[in-house]
C-alpha cells in the first residue's frame, strides 16, 4: 500500500491541524496504521496508532487528550486531529501502516512496513 501524507502548516500555539493520510494501491482494510513524528535532531517517535477495526486507538502520553487518531475504510484514510499544539509539536509527522501489527508492537517503526512522505507541523510561539 502507498501512503500520501498531507494537511501539515504552520499554526500558532494552541492552535489546532488535521493531517490526513490517504492509502492507494491496495485497500486499507485489514491494516493498522501510525503516525509518527520527527523534529529536528531528533529521532523518530511514536504518536499515536488505530487498528484496522477503529475498536482500538493508541497515544504516546504527551498527546494523549490533546491528539485523536481516526479512520475511514471506505475513502481509505486516516487523520489526525492535533488540537492545542505547542511548539514542541514542531515535526514532520509521517504516517505509517502495515498488516498483522500485535498490539505491543504498535508504537514501534520496525512493525510498519510502509510509510508516507512525511508532512511538515510548524507550531510558532
Amino acid at each position: 500500500v502507498q501512503l500520501q501524507a498531507s494537511g501539515g502548516g504552520l499554526v500558532q500555539a494552541g492552535g489546532s491541524l488535521r493531517l490526513s493520510c490517504a492509502a492507494s494501491g491496495y485497500t486499507f482494510r485489514g491494516y493498522s496504521v501510525a503516525w509518527f513524528r520527527q523534529a529536528p535532531g531528533k529521532g523518530r517517535v511514536f504518536v499515536a496508532a488505530i487498528k484496522w477495526n477503529s475498536r482500538h486507538t493508541y497515544y504516546a502520553d504527551s498527546m494523549k487528550g490533546r491528539f485523536t487518531i481516526s479512520r475511514d475504510n471506505v475513502q481509505n484514510m486516516v487523520y489526525l486531529q492535533m488540537n492545542n499544539l505547542t511548539p514542541e509539536d514542531t515535526a514532520v509527522h509521517h504516517c505509517a501502516a502495515s498488516t498483522s501489527v500485535i498490539q505491543s508492537n504498535l508504537d514501534s517503526q520496525n512493525a510498519y512496513r510502509s510509510w508516507g512522505q512525511g508532512t511538515q507541523v510548524t507550531v510558532s510561539s
